[in-house]
């Protein structure tokens, strides 16, 4: 049987990070993916925790009202959050937040210090990706490998960052008797 695996986002690099994710935890499965572009209804560039998570619950509520027939709704938002110890350093990471029929799952993925470079930028008002598309000369870079791709040379591309926290957002769904439904809420 084929499942619908529905993304709240039409970002690629969001698409193929939930498509690692599930196809790593559920290789037995047949999954069909797909895309609806939904709202955040947090700021286009969130930048605390609480923030960033509550834009991809919404993005995950959002696909599920879009497209009910689904069988999973996944949210992933990437946010930001200032750093202790001066220099305005940011911490970039994403939540993603996976509702099924009767479980749910959310995750954080590991964070990178952005360069002040970049952080300045966003300080002035710039998005994460407008700025990393001006300090590195590139175009829309955040629908490819993003920021830390960037910054690693491709060492770590955007999705594959994201595919980590959606395998983590996942365990609710592979230990479902350890997560009774409706438990894993936050």
């Amino acid at each position: 049987m084929t499942e619908t695996v529905i993304v709240g986002s039409q970002n690629p690099s969001k698409l193929l990070a939930v498509q690692m994710g599930f196809q790593a935890v559920f290789p037995d499965h047949e999954f069909v993916f797909l895309t609806t572009e939904v709202r955040s209804d947090v700021s286009s560039q969130p930048m605390d925790d609480q923030e960033t998570l509550t834009g991809a619950r919404n993005r995950a509520n959002h696909a599920r009202k879009a497209c009910p027939e689904a069988n999973y709704w996944v949210g992933v938002e990437g946010g930001l959050s200032a750093l202790d110890g001066g220099e305005q350093r940011l911490a970039a990471y994403s939540w993603i937040y996976i509702l099924g029929k009767s479980q749910t799952g959310f995750a954080r993925s590991a964070s990178y210090i952005l360069p002040n470079k970049i952080a300045n930028l966003i300080h002035a008002g710039m998005e994460q990706g407008e700025a990393d598309d001006l300090v590195f000369a590139q175009e829309n870079s955040k629908q490819s490998s993003g920021g830390v791709g960037l910054l690693t040379n491709d060492l770590i591309t955007r999705a594959e960052l994201y595919a980590m926290a959606v395998k983590l957002a996942l365990i609710p769904f592979i230990k479902e008797d350890l997560y009774p439904a409706g438990e894993g809420k936050e």
